[in-house]
């Protein structure tokens, strides 16, 4: 490994010390199962997954968030969550709760066999939908997530917006997200976003409310791309060389966690993948009486870190800075 790729020396060379904060965002994976099977996913989810989150996970998740009044926000991810067939019990206990419910969707999943009525049940509990549309470009789309992808999410666009999903920013959120088709950083945010709303509204009719970029991850299916095209060296060395410090500091993971299908915890989404623990301790919600005991714990960093803070950051709330 090259030495300038060491994260760990890139903070010590800056001296940034990276804590963790109070927890305010329990990001959960509900299972690897996937009706796609997408070139960039870093899950590796895809239709003959069979790590789903059981039932009693989910209720200890509840119990968990009972005691943890910090959390704001319950980031509900997979594979594709909706799957899950305890996906609606967890949103409606967090939403009882009053907790924000984000659903990490697809959207081509709303045409899948016993999920006619998702996006309702979506609307009633007033969901958050963060949907993933790599491009506005048909062509774009279909390469990167499946022949016949870009017209079921376009459908299934339509159908939220019809549910009042996209309109305005007070009730119904409905986000989408970016990711590069290839070995490259996100564009900006901002003028992003804004060809997006012409281009939809031009083209289908189609409103939402924000744009996500999302820098790819040097992790699982993207990593094995950028192996076969020979381009691992030359994606990391453009993280590393833009490297920005304030980012550094904003990271995801001071205020977030992340639970496997399996009950383990992890300091994000991406650690969760490569199988880094939290802190580099093996943990599961069991091990635990409240999330209050992780604040102390330290946070654990890789190589793929510089991705999170190339350019203007990257999270699963889009740019950082």
């Amino acid at each position: 490994m090259n030495p300038q790729f060491s994260f760990g020396n890139k903070l010590v060379k800056h001296r940034i010390d990276i804590t963790r904060k109070p927890l305010e965002i329990l990001q959960i994976n509900v299972g690897k199962l996937c009706n796609q099977a997408c070139h960039h996913c870093h899950v590796e989810a895809g239709p003959k997954r069979t790590e789903i989150m059981e039932k009693k996970t989910v209720d200890r998740l509840i119990e968990l968030l009972d005691q943890s009044p910090t959390i704001h926000t319950v980031d509900i991810t997979g594979g594709a969550p909706e799957l899950n067939p305890h996906f609606r019990t967890l949103v409606v206990a967090t939403r009882q709760r009053n907790k924000e419910v984000i659903d990490r969707c697809n959207l081509t999943v709303f045409f899948e066999k016993g999920q006619e009525e998702t996006a309702y049940f979506l609307k009633e509990h007033q969901v958050k939908v963060v949907a993933s549309l790599p491009c506005y470009s048909k062509k774009n789309v279909d390469a990167q997530r499946g022949s016949g992808v870009f017209d079921k999410s376009i459908r299934a666009l339509k159908l939220l917006n019809k549910l009042g999903y996209g309109k305005n920013a007070l009730a119904l959120t409905l986000d989408l997200v970016y990711n590069p088709l290839g070995a490259f950083l996100p564009p900006s945010q901002e003028k992003l976003e804004l060809d997006y709303k012409k281009e939809l509204r031009a083209l289908f009719g189609i409103e939402f409310n924000h744009l996500f970029t999302i820098t790819n991850m040097p992790i699982k299916r993207f990593l094995d791309q950028l192996v076969r095209e020979n381009k691992y060296e030359e994606y990391m060395t453009l993280l590393v060389n833009t490297f920005n410090v304030t980012a550094a500091s904003s990271v995801m993971c001071r205020n977030l966690i992340s639970i496997g299908w399996d009950g383990q915890i992890y300091d994000c989404d991406f650690n969760q993948m490569l199988d880094i623990p939290m802190g580099k301790t093996q943990t599961s919600i069991w091990d635990i009486e409240t999330f209050d005991q992780i604040f102390e714990t330290p946070i654990a960093f890789a190589n793929h870190c510089f991705g999170c803070t190339a350019g203007a950051g990257s999270s699963c709330g889009g740019k950082l800075i």
